[in-house]
């Protein structure tokens, strides 16, 4: 499918992503995604301020035994910004919901890092009868209002701030830069900010800070609905330690809770960003557990 008009104008490198671009036509508009390889679906949820591309290297290593479908939040990466959207991450995993179906995914095995933990949760614990199993790190999927999950939030949510995320591409350009174990080259890390050239299309990015509180409401029933729906199916926990919020010994020990049996992957020089810091680490945990 040609590029849908009304997305960003960025193409990526075919050196570092050597993937088929598609587009879905969602309820919102056009959801850019990769689907690539046979076998087992592994559905694999960004969080912020990325997109596809953080799985780039996870996927070309997993692609010759699963089928990786990797999709492009509404306002990330190379998906529709639509007119009227709030970017929250309730509409987001509306908008995944509708690809699942659309592609009718079957025993599928659900990664989320980051947002892309609670949004992962909420579909698979949505249709637990297409999930097979789980894969997740450095994410949560209950309300969190911890002390620094609260000043995270409120910071990164004031005024100032938001200037700063939509005008300056600061989310991207300094709170990622910063928090990557890895040293990407000038290239790779030009995907992520060339992607979000303008204020516009930072909406997303600046966003997803404040529903860390506002989305409250729809992360209880996320939690309530997990607990009814997943406990049963295996899971696989892998976190980068050098992350303080979301690799906390309580959130870890909040994971291991809700799933007891669940296969634990330390990695103790991994960052938030664990998909870039550590990728053949994830992919030995998903073939060892999942193929």
């Amino acid at each position: 499918m040609d590029r849908p008009e009304g997305i960003v104008d960025f193409t990526p490198d075919p050196s570092l992503f050597p993937f088929e671009s598609r587009w879905f036509t969602s309820s919102v508009g056009p959801v850019h995604h990769i689907d690539e390889g046979t076998g087992r679906p592994l559905l694999l949820l960004h969080g912020n301020p990325d997109w596809s591309f953080l799985y780039r290297k996870i996927v070309a290593a997993l692609r010759v035994d699963f089928r990786c479908v990797v999709p492009d939040y509404p306002g990330f990466g190379l998906s529709v910004h639509p007119p009227g959207y709030g970017y929250t991450a309730a509409e987001h995993a509306a908008v995944i919901d509708e690809l699942v179906e659309h592609l009718d995914l079957r025993d599928m095995v659900v990664m989320g890092q980051d947002w892309g933990g609670p949004i992962g949760m909420d579909v698979a614990s949505r249709h637990p009868d297409r999930v097979r199993g789980l894969v997740m790190g450095n994410t949560w999927f209950w309300p969190s209002a911890d002390r620094m999950t609260r000043f995270f939030s409120k910071t990164m949510g004031s005024r100032p701030m938001q200037r700063l995320i939509t005008g300056r591409n600061f989310f991207v350009t300094q709170l990622m830069r910063r928090t990557l174990q890895v040293k990407l080259s000038d290239k790779e890390f030009a995907h992520y900010t060339d992607v979000v050239p303008t204020p516009a299309s930072r909406e997303g990015i600046a966003v997803f800070p404040k529903q860390i509180l506002d989305a409250h409401p729809w992360l209880g029933e996320v939690e309530t609905r997990v607990a009814a729906t997943l406990g049963d199916k295996p899971v696989v926990l892998i976190f980068g330690r050098k992350d303080p919020a979301l690799a906390s010994d309580a959130t870890i020990a909040r994971w291991r809770a809700e799933f007891p049996d669940a296969t634990f992957v330390d990695l103790p020089d991994a960052g938030h960003y664990i998909q870039e810091d550590a990728p053949d680490e994830i992919v030995a945990a998903i073939r060892e557990s999942f193929s």
